[in-house]
């Protein structure tokens, strides 16, 4: 072979292998002390386009953290059945995340920071931000009743705040079927405007009185979610998109449509891995069915520390407890759970649970620290990491058996 014709393929070939190197599949490692995901392309600080006070986060405070989460994260959430995510952030520094397990085992699909999983009941922290930002524009007030807005709901003394702390007394949907026997269609896939219609047919009746008790209650969020597309001209999907999503750069974030996303979200698992299938209830949001990841999450719990995205005073409303347990050392907001201690200390939470979802989102105001998990094969795990909380104050949990490790 001619000298000058090898020499052109050995340059073509050179030439194949550049193009190949830069069009092809990249691995970034993020800085900072985030896990080793190869798929996640942001940095190791999650930021939000709204301005924020707060404090610097020193290496050697990062150093620190991480070290105790890892240990925490082997411990107590990372078994090899483990399927999920979970992040841990001040300030919007990550100290930890880690990925690991499958979001469809069928496709082998890996789980990495954009995969978003099924919030289950925390997608009620997500509504319940979106009427108070609906109250902060005036649109809606607290107190207002909801016949304002949906004139045939038919317990007529009823206010917005009282579906949101659920102390509203109504009926849950998940006893439809056995409250209405022969006469329910198990096999029609409810919309919410069918859960209101019910209860307006069937005069359901109210299983407690009005504003008597705390009764965690599904119902309450599907009926907020109605009067957020009253308010607002838009559906839900939309709505949550304008007010919350995008303005928070949640780009991986979104309100699952039964019709079109069934075969594209994350599965979720029981026992040996057998997926859970879809039920009558999978259409139902603003009680559950947003998708979303730590890091979405993360910038939403920043927005809560930004008087440009919410008025302060109006979030107080979301923290203060309506409904305190003494004896569980529980209460609950708007939208919020809390564990408040005779000490004096105070938590902020929510977890959820859908199917094969776990989730808990916890929220260290004073500490100003999110720890967020979320499952997708049915687990406790998730509620866990709640306890993580004494890593970073005098939270009274029982005595985490973690190793006090250097900081140098």
């Amino acid at each position: 072979m001619p000298e000058f014709i090898t020499m052109k393929i050995t340059f073509v070939t050179i030439l194949l292998s550049i193009l190949l190197l830069i069009s092809g599949p990249r691995s970034i490692i993020a800085t900072g002390f985030t896990s080793e995901n190869k798929n996640s392309k942001d940095s190791s600080i999650i930021t939000i386009p709204f301005p924020l006070k707060l404090g610097n986060v020193s290496e050697e405070y990062k150093t620190q953290k991480h070290n105790l989460i890892q240990q925490f994260y082997n411990k107590y959430i990372g078994s090899p059945w483990f399927s999920g995510s979970f992040i841990v952030a001040k300030n919007g520094h990550i100290l930890f995340e880690n990925y690991q397990g499958l979001s469809n085992i069928k496709n082998n699909t890996e789980m990495s920071a954009i995969t978003a999983i099924h919030l289950a009941s925390v997608s009620k922290v997500l509504t319940a931000t979106a009427i108070l930002k609906l109250v902060d524009g005036d649109n809606i007030q607290l107190d207002q009743l909801v016949t304002d807005w949906l004139p045939k709901f038919p317990y007529k003394s009823t206010t917005i705040r009282m579906l949101l702390n659920h102390r509203s007394g109504i009926q849950h949907y998940s006893r439809f079927p056995n409250l209405l026997k022969k006469s329910w269609n198990r096999k029609k896939i409810l919309t919410n405007q069918d859960i209101l219609d019910i209860m307006v047919d069937r005069k359901v009746k109210m299983i407690y009185k009005l504003d008597a008790k705390f009764d965690y209650c599904n119902t309450n969020y599907v009926i907020l979610a109605l009067i957020i597309e009253k308010a607002t001209g838009l559906d839900y999907r939309k709505a949550m998109q304008e007010l919350i999503f995008k303005p928070l750069g949640m780009k991986n974030t979104f309100v699952f449509n039964y019709t079109t996303d069934r075969d594209t979200v994350s599965m979720s698992y029981k026992g040996k891995n057998i997926p859970f299938y879809w039920d009558q209830f999978d259409q139902l949001y603003g009680d559950k069915n947003i998708y979303s990841t730590p890091r979405d999450l993360v910038k939403f719990d920043l927005a809560t520390y930004s008087p440009d995205f919410i008025n302060p005073e109006i979030l107080k409303e979301a923290y203060m407890g309506y409904s305190p347990q003494p004896k569980t050392m529980k209460n609950y907001g708007l939208g919020m759970r809390m564990k408040e201690w005779p000490t004096g200390q105070r938590l902020t939470y929510h977890n959820g649970w859908w199917h094969g979802n776990n989730t808990s989102y916890t929220t260290l105001k004073k500490d100003t620290v999110t720890i967020i998990c979320l499952s997708n094969k049915y687990s406790a795990k998730p509620y866990q990491s709640m306890k993580l909380s004494s890593v970073f104050g005098d939270y009274p949990f029982e005595k985490l058996e973690l190793d006090t490790l250097s900081t140098e």
